[in-house]
């Protein structure tokens, strides 16, 4: 199997670090099946659209930090991700974002590709915090100007009942930014004028914001009407396996994102969160008070569980990266000349053999 992959994505001048052809490549076809082996199969690489870390590695911290948390995620089949900021004070989302900016700039060995930042507030609701910190701003279209001079901004997460957000959403949408609503206390009319506005997404549906009621529909009810596009957390903690099928099934391009946090691949024990202390308890990540405060999932993992719960592998390539690149308007799959981002997954969908830009990545075990 190594052999064939490697073979498969060998960079040529034509294609530096890219598919040069592709003999044999069928996304969904298990090779070696008629030899007795185990299935294999090969697919576009994990992209993760909201990760604010691992590894120990928290993505405000700057650019080392980012690079710890690239090569972390890489080693989980994640390919290409966005790095997810928390609502902090301005001083430190400059910080962060000049940091995620550098590694954008120059990717390094091993690093899954960086490809922006998902801002994930600070123009979000005080009283749908979750378990950010307490720094949210009123939308200001001169504060957005100058956070996207800073770095590649992609998706922007904000509560849209706040003042100015309706403004906020028309002014990112014109720049080609993704809007997500999260974080949010938006009644239904409140969510579909943001709907309206321009936003498209929704951060870690269900939590964190106003849920489904038969007489106030709720930012959810809103979501499950209208949305084409909406992000998933699937660590079985966040949300039942039951109500994201119920989820897939309304919003058909519903995508699986970790929100891991510098906790990921690390000890039970106290981490940091931007400005918050969290803590790893079992598979979960909590505040103090028991919040649940972002994930310790990986990708690999989000496949596995996906499926677990009786999802087949096209769905779960689906899930885990054809909808997130066709979301983010970027090129990911295994044609000739795409980016050789692959990962090789057993018929389990446990991870077998990584590939960022023709290069193979070790696996973690």
């Amino acid at each position: 199997m190594a052999q064939l992959v490697g073979t498969l994505i060998t960079p040529s001048l034509s294609y530096p670090g890219r598919i040069a052809f592709a003999e044999r490549i069928e996304a969904l076809e298990p090779l070696d099946a008629d030899q007795g082996s185990p299935e294999r199969f090969i697919l576009p690489g994990f992209i993760d659209l909201h990760v604010h870390g691992g590894d120990g590695a928290d993505c405000m911290d700057g650019e080392q930090a980012v690079r710890r948390m690239a090569r972390f995620h890489a080693r989980h089949g994640t390919t290409a991700l966005l790095a997810t900021t928390v609502t902090a004070p301005l001083e430190e989302l400059e910080a962060a974002l000049r940091g995620i900016a550098a590694v954008v700039q120059n990717p390094g060995p091993g690093e899954a590709r960086v490809l922006g930042v998902h801002l994930e507030g600070p123009f979000i609701s005080p009283e749908r915090l979750g378990a950010q910190p307490p720094y949210a701003l009123e939308p200001s279209i001169e504060t957005m100007r100058y956070l996207l001079s800073l770095a590649p901004i992609r998706v922007v997460t904000l509560a849209p009942e706040r003042p100015g957000a309706l403004e906020l959403i028309r002014f990112l949408s014109e720049q080609g930014v993704r809007v997500q609503q999260g974080h949010t206390a938006a009644t239904y009319a409140q969510a579909l004028a943001g709907f309206e506005a321009g936003a498209q997404g929704f951060t870690h549906f269900y939590n964190a914001m106003t849920p489904l009621h038969h007489r106030e529909p709720g930012v959810v009810g809103l979501g499950l009407e209208r949305a084409r596009w909406a992000e998933i957390i699937p660590d079985g903690l966040h949300v039942h396996p039951a109500v994201i099928r119920a989820l897939a099934r309304a919003i058909p391009q519903t995508y699986a994102v970790t929100d891991a946090v510098a906790a990921a691949g690390r000890p039970e024990g106290e981490y940091r969160l931007g400005r918050h202390r969290v803590y790893k308890k079992s598979q979960g990540v909590f505040l103090a008070d028991g919040t649940l405060a972002g994930s310790a999932l990986t990708m690999d993992r989000a496949a596995y569980n996906l499926r677990c719960w009786g999802y087949t592998v096209p769905e779960v390539m689906q899930m885990t990266s054809s909808f997130a690149a066709q979301y983010l308007g970027i090129p990911h799959g295994l044609e000739i000349g795409q980016p050789a981002d692959l990962v090789v997954l057993d018929e389990q969908a446990r991870l077998v053999e990584v590939y960022v830009r023709g290069q193979k990545v070790e696996v973690s075990g």
